[in-house]
């Protein structure tokens, strides 16, 4: 017996990274999944997104797992592609229980030198994309008086980073649409709560400007940013968090267990948002 026996999670950014983990985690308790991924790649974002075959992938290890698997193409920027993967959802397993609004994206600059195009593909996606993912499933929700919602916000829904104010703003944002979302499906029964991860150890934070920003040096290496990231983290020995570390959050959050948590925002982050903090340029 799973602790998700005979629920529906739909989740997005599916294919890969923190999307794939919680597919998977879910999946092993019980949970059939429809995962969605945009499959194309964002120019204002200095890695490489989701591929086909990454969703092929992560759809075929929750097969693996005994459980069924509907994974799609949709960009969380438009609604008909998130409407019709809720559609097609509905049609194939009558109901869908859980939704984990995980898509986003990463860039960074100094906010005064931040292109149009910069700004508004973030909001699009890490802030707007999390709205109209869950304007899609809310009636479905509201109609059956009961689901969970987890947005994936991040440590900068708390607070500042160096560089980061497109990213800041559109996580404070997510933070915020929680907390209201909690308040307007209270009457429903329909629980709402956030997740903020730390630097975990995927794809976003794998690229090479993120490795200088970490270690503070150009050309650093993965390993350099992986030591560094020990700064970041509180508890003793923690360096990148393995994407399961926010899964299993996730998985309690959207239990029985936590059937009475609603409207929180829950620090999956090895104890950074306690610590001082250390400046990541200082100068003499």
């Amino acid at each position: 017996m799973g602790r998700l026996d005979g629920k529906v999670a739909l989740i997005t950014g599916a294919a890969r990274g923190q999307g794939r983990a919680h597919a998977l985690t879910l999946a092993r308790e019980g949970a059939d999944i429809i995962g969605v991924d945009v499959l194309r790649d964002i120019g204002t974002v200095p890695y490489g997104l989701s591929t086909q075959e990454e969703l092929d992938a992560t759809a075929a290890e929750v097969e693996e797992l005994d459980r069924r698997a509907l994974f799609l193409q949709a960009d969380v920027r438009e609604q008909g592609q998130l409407d019709e993967a809720v559609s097609r959802g509905l049609s194939e397993f009558g109901h869908i229980d859980i939704l984990c609004a995980n898509a986003g994206i990463y860039s960074q600059a100094n906010f005064w030198e931040l292109s149009d195009d910069q700004w508004q593909d973030m909001i699009d996606v890490n802030l707007t994309g999390v709205w109209r993912t869950c304007k899609a499933v809310a009636p479905h929700m509201i109609e059956r008086r009961s689901g969970v919602m987890i947005l994936t916000a991040s440590v900068n829904g708390f607070s500042p980073g160096y560089q980061l104010s497109h990213y800041v703003a559109a996580k404070h944002g997510v933070v915020g649409l929680m907390k209201n979302y909690a308040v307007e499906l209270a009457p429903y029964d329909i629980r709402c709560n956030a997740v903020c991860p730390g630097v975990i150890d995927t794809r976003m934070v794998n690229n090479p400007p993120l490795y200088e920003r970490m270690a503070g040096s150009a050309g650093a290496t993965r390993e350099e940013a992986f030591e560094a990231v020990r700064h970041f983290h509180l508890l003793h020995g923690r360096a990148m968090m393995p994407p399961e570390t926010v899964s299993n959050a996730i998985l309690w959050l959207v239990s029985d267990e936590a059937v009475n948590i609603t409207g929180v925002a829950l620090p999956v982050d090895a104890g950074h948002n306690v610590l001082d903090g250390y400046n990541p340029i200082p100068t003499k």
